[in-house]
């Protein structure tokens, strides 16, 4: 009546408007490469060739990338009213609008500094990253206020612009450079630990550690130097 042949069959079949839908999961060994590489290689070149080879075929991610991506959605969001929050808090004891823009000119180089850090320590960006970004960007600014108060108040004393500027670098100096050393130190744990139950975290503490640390020197550089700049662009102007 009928040859029997043993083979893998489907568990369940299911349909999505009357179309056969098929999930394919997987794990990824973050030793090797990131999901984020290997959905775009899915998506920009394995799965539209796919698509040539089946014409009827459609295709969508899902899962923990659909997820990731609503997530950093979010991230971005917050990331900015926290700018437009720091930006306000700055301008109204300062009593300026352009002070607050040197002020967090460090965010952009901390931001660099997380990356880097992430790049020293072997490990990819995740969204745990971007959060720390996102805390980063209120930390690094500190350096960059007490220093530019400082010269706003020897100013006020009577001091020329550039004379006001090196003295307040060389009385911040010190505080600057302990309170960064301090934060990453006490960081330090964390990103050096090795257990399972804290690598989720390591991400957030590598932004923190070492956007901080970049942002410093940056600090205690460029910051006076834009001091300096804006002062002449407003006597130019005047």
């Amino acid at each position: 009546m009928a040859d029997f042949q043993w083979s893998k069959g489907y568990v369940a079949l299911t349909r999505l408007d009357c179309r056969r839908v098929i999930s394919v999961y997987a794990e990824v060994d973050e030793k090797i490469t990131n999901a984020d590489r290997i959905r775009q290689y899915l998506k920009n070149e394995y799965l539209p060739l796919l698509k040539r080879e089946h014409p009827g075929l459609y295709y969508s991610l899902e899962g923990e990338g659909r997820r990731r991506k609503e997530a950093m959605s979010d991230v971005f969001k917050g990331f900015f009213i926290a700018q437009i929050l720091i930006f306000v808090l700055l301008a109204i004891p300062l009593r300026s609008y352009v002070q607050p823009l040197i002020i967090m000119f460090a965010v952009p180089f901390g931001i660099v500094g997380a990356f880097l850090g992430h790049k020293i320590m072997g490990y990819h960006l995740s969204i745990l990253s971007f959060f720390g970004i996102v805390g980063l960007s209120g930390v690094v600014v500190n350096d960059s206020l007490i220093l530019v108060d400082l010269i706003n108040r020897l100013q006020q004393q009577g001091k020329q612009d550039l004379e006001a500027v090196i003295e307040a670098a060389r009385r911040r100096f010190r505080p600057i450079i302990l309170t960064t050393l301090t934060t990453f130190v006490g960081l330090m744990p964390m990103i050096f630990e090795r257990s399972l139950q804290a690598r989720a975290l390591i991400p957030m503490a590598i932004s923190l550690g070492f956007g901080v640390l970049f942002a410093t020197f940056i600090t205690l550089v460029l910051v006076p130097c834009c001091y300096l700049i804006l002062e002449d662009i407003k006597k130019f102007l005047a």
